[in-house]
């Protein structure tokens, strides 16, 4: 019996010394978690290679143009809407007040005109030149807070098409509109005769419809949006046809060509909706309208005014390719991309015959409480151009919560069933994840703090966007990894002591756990990273959280299903690499071509950053590049990087990002890539200034001189040097243009008398000035040959005023509160060529003791678009990788200064 009992003790004792040998070997056998390096680089290269190809496919394929005779009577040609932009290109740049924009409203007339003719014989087209004789313009947000835009003398094109036998056609009516003007500097193929272009061609197509439609279709070719908005707004509050337009769809360009994309909606979602439902090629991201309503891209559109100022709801279009040559010569015909005004004009063709058809518009409210409005706001995306997403803030607000609630509930029962260890374990995953913004910014913004030290110009990579990811991508790359690696090895330290507390087990099957262990929490803390976005976008109603939304629950999903298992086994394993790709396949599909379309744009926008040239220092446009590219490569490779650490590819991985850095600082160094080319050419302003501010109350002769200077990053030296007409460049020269001032630029004296006459030279003067009850002064001012030209009035001296025009006596700006930036109000005048030039201003002035100014109490720039001697040289021997930048605050190249003090 003893021996027996001997002999079943000694059985269960080898069993269970069997059981744990199993388990150490099973230990032991998982890992050496080794993951092989080479899968490792080939899932990245794979991965950037997806991100690439879905770029391209989602914006840069097009459709195939049509020819008239493919397209039919009822479809749209890129062959014909192609005609319209070359004509309109060929008149060279037309700003209004021009001759040449005379002519290209002429052509627009007569293009209208003809579409009447052949209209079907069910369908009416009504023609309408339209003159605005004058208005002003006071919008309250954006790039026009502070500022009144008053225009005079514009003309329109506006064209309405209609079934005749529809009787309430005529009293809801559909607007699509655009600009026929360009700035000074261009002939605008991109901006915006590619828009106009297609309108024309979309309107002899519709042209052809009669059968379904139930409401009128105009098309508003407007003129003054150059200037600040002016002709949508003169059309909007003076045409009568104005007042039956149920829904606006504004068409613009911030570049030339490519797909034309939705980048603002509403604030009624019907259209959205319902262009999602019919667009053969929806391209549209909510986050483009989130960066512009937030004000990060400075810019404007017509949509503006009819949504402030008409109250309407609708969809704002623009073509975003080539972003860097915007407003200069390089909006040319040659890179309009084929099948760009095919993808817009289909798109828009078979929307606008949907909702012309539609039995019901809904009408937007905009008086309605700002809280119900938010509710209907539309979150849409599209999906590789080939399906546009869209619901409502409702919906998403309810989808947010819910995820938001069900992870929230998820870490909270894994931390309690974890205990103290599981939340130290969080909290050190999550350091490794902030550690990863740190490195990766600081390694990114050290580059970017030296580049304006090494190379000739601070922005290097413009004409060569893809220099980015070896100057920033790499050193953010490397950041990233080298913060998580610290992250990882604090928490295998910490791992490490736990699992000695424990059972005991051989040291090399501890290492395996705690590597093991650690891999895993860092990829959770991924998508912890992700919920507190979420968290965050979903408080604040940001629109584009739903990006956090598909970069949490996909990762998180494929855990899950492949890692979180019922499966006996109590040890860790390696992480699949089916849970890498399942995880990343739906985020990377969605996002990567918006990431990419959002830093080529913002390396664009590096042409024109600095706003007042010269006061902003010259690492600041990198900087903000570098913090794009960091926080996106810590955003999206936290997930990834956290296979890296298990794998022997760390040695190569830095290797190859050292090389590609080192390659690409090479090039730049180098000037094998000139950081500007003939394509992508520096915004430059070359201006011949007659400065009297101060001058002419003394007796003095007016100061005259050539100011060069650039709205891009960087010193002028080289462009001086190739000028060689004597310009001196520094800082020690400011000069104040009213809307902006230059900081830094270069001047000239020599040979700058000839080409303007002191006929020429804007006056102010006070004709009455009463100190009563309160104190009040009447100003005449008259801007002689100018029609274009900016006022400035110090609102620290002054209460209110009242503007008018000296002819006629019309009030132009009436008395009410007026806002003010930095202490000024400015007006901002533009017309045509029979705009008045005499003005009378009435100043109500504030009680003595409120405010005591040193500055001028009034500042006034006019402009001439005139080429005087000097300036034409030096325009002419200027580098061809230099353009002007037209601006509605920037000045032509002939421009007056003049002021009027305070104590006058």
């Amino acid at each position: 019996m003893r021996q027996r009992r001997e002999t079943a003790s000694s059985s269960g004792e080898a069993s269970e010394k069997s059981s744990d040998d199993a388990e150490i070997r099973t230990t032991v056998h998982v890992g050496n978690p080794r993951r092989s390096s080479f899968v490792w680089l080939a899932l990245f290269l794979i991965a950037t290679y997806c991100c690439s190809s879905i770029y391209h496919y989602q914006f840069q394929s097009m459709p195939v143009p049509l020819a008239a005779e493919e397209a039919g009577k009822r479809g749209f040609s890129e062959i014909e809407a192609f005609k319209h932009v070359k004509a309109l290109t060929e008149v060279g740049p037309h700003p209004v007040g021009s001759e040449a924009l005379h002519l290209a409203l002429q052509y627009v007339l007569t293009t209208c005109q003809n579409i009447k003719k052949t209209a079907l014989w069910e369908v009416d087209v009504e023609v309408d030149l339209f003159h605005a004789k004058s208005g002003a313009n006071h919008l309250h947000s954006g790039l026009f807070s502070g500022k009144t835009l008053v225009y005079s003398d514009l003309n329109h094109v506006v064209v309405r098409i209609l079934p005749k036998y529809v009787s309430e056609a005529r009293e809801q009516s559909i607007l699509v509109s655009s600009h026929i003007d360009t700035v000074f500097s261009t002939a605008g193929a991109g901006d915006c005769s590619s828009c106009v272009g297609v309108m024309l061609e979309l309107a002899r197509g519709i042209s052809q419809w009669a059968h379904g439609l139930k409401r009128a279709v105009i098309f508003l070719f407007n003129t003054g949006e150059e200037e600040g908005l002016n002709g949508a707004h003169s059309f909007i509050t003076q045409h009568p046809w104005s007042e039956t337009i149920q829904m606006a769809i504004d068409l613009e360009a911030m570049g030339v060509g490519g797909k034309s994309t939705i980048f603002q909606a509403g604030p009624h979602p019907w259209a959205i909706e319902n262009y999602a439902l019919v667009a053969k090629y929806p391209v549209g991201q909510v986050i483009a309208q989130d960066l512009f309503s937030s004000g990060a891209i400075k810019s404007a559109t017509d949509f503006q005014v009819y949504r402030e100022v008409a109250g309407l709801s609708g969809l704002d279009f623009a073509y975003l390719d080539n972003t860097a040559v915007y407003h200069t010569k390089n909006d040319k015909l040659e890179l309009l991309k084929t099948g760009s005004l095919q993808h817009l004009g289909e798109n828009m063709l078979s929307f606008l015959l949907h909702i012309g058809a539609s039995s019901h518009i809904p009408e937007f409210n905009s008086t309605k409480a700002e809280e119900d409005i938010s509710k209907n706001y539309a979150i849409y995306f599209d999906i590789l151009g080939m399906y546009m997403v869209v619901y409502r803030q409702k919906f998403a607000n309810m989808l947010h919560n819910s995820v938001i609630m069900q992870s929230l509930l998820i870490w909270a029962t894994s931390l309690v069933m974890g205990g103290i260890p599981a939340a130290a374990s969080l909290a050190l995953s999550c350091f490794s994840v902030l550690l990863m913004w740190v490195f990766a910014l600081s390694f990114s913004f050290l580059v970017g703090f030296l580049l304006p030290l090494i190379c000739s110009s601070p922005v290097p990579y413009v004409s060569s966007p893809v220099l980015v990811v070896g100057l920033f991508g790499a050193p953010a790359f490397l950041g990233a990894l080298t913060g998580q690696h610290l992250g990882f090895l604090l928490l295998q330290n910490y791992l490490l002591n736990k699992q000695s507390k424990g059972r005991q087990l051989p040291p090399v099957v501890k290492a395996a756990i705690v590597k093991l262990e650690a891999e895993r929490w860092l990829y959770k803390a991924g998508s912890f990273q992700w919920l507190i976005l979420l968290i965050l976008g979903n408080y604040f109603k940001i629109s584009s959280s739903y990006l956090a939304l598909v970069w949490l629950v996909s990762p998180a999903f494929a855990y899950g299903f492949f890692e979180a298992t019922l499966s006996p086994a109590r040890l860790p394993k390696p992480l699949k690499l089916a849970t890498l790709i399942l995880g990343l396949a739906i985020p990377i599909l969605i996002s990567a071509g918006i990431f990419i379309r959002l830093a080529a744009t913002l390396i664009g926008g590096m042409i024109r950053f600095d706003r007042n040239p010269g006061g902003t220092p010259e690492w600041l446009g990198n900087l903000v590049i570098a913090a794009f590219i960091a926080s996106l490569l810590s955003l999206t490779l936290v997930y990834l990087l956290s296979y890296v650490h298990l794998s022997g590819s760390k040695r190569a991985i830095i290797l190859a990002t050292l090389g590609l850095f080192s390659v690409s600082l090479a090039i730049v160094l180098s000037g094998v890539v000139p950081p500007f080319s003939e394509n992508t050419a520096r915004a430059v302003n070359v201006v011949h200034v007659v400065d009297t501010t101060g001058k002419l109350d003394e007796g003095q002769s007016p100061m005259s001189y050539v100011s060069l200077f650039s709205t891009t990053p960087g010193n002028l030296d080289k462009e001086v040097e190739q000028i060689n007409e004597g310009f001196i460049c520094g800082r020690d020269k400011t000069i104040d243009f009213v809307t902006f001032s230059v900081k830094y630029g270069c001047w000239n004296y020599n040979n700058t008398t000839n080409g303007w006459t002191e006929m020429d030279i804007p006056t102010m003067q006070v004709v009455n000035d009463a100190i009563g009850n309160g104190r009040i002064t009447q100003v005449s001012i008259n801007t002689k040959g100018s029609i274009r030209w900016v006022l400035a009035i110090n609102t620290e001296e002054i209460e209110d005023f009242k503007f008018e025009d000296a002819r006629n006596s019309e009030e132009l700006i009436s008395v009410d509160k007026k806002s003010s930036v930095d202490g000024w109000h400015i007006i901002q005048f533009s017309g045509g060529k029979n705009a008045s030039t005499l003005f009378d201003l009435t100043l109500y002035w504030r009680p003595r003791s409120a405010h005591n100014s040193v500055g001028p109490l009034l500042k006034l720039r006019t402009d001439l678009d005139i080429l005087t001697p000097i300036t034409e040289r030096v325009l002419k021997k200027l580098p061809g990788w230099c353009s002007l930048f037209g601006k509605s605050t920037s000045p032509r190249t002939l421009a007056f200064l003049t002021n009027l003090p305070v104590n006058f």
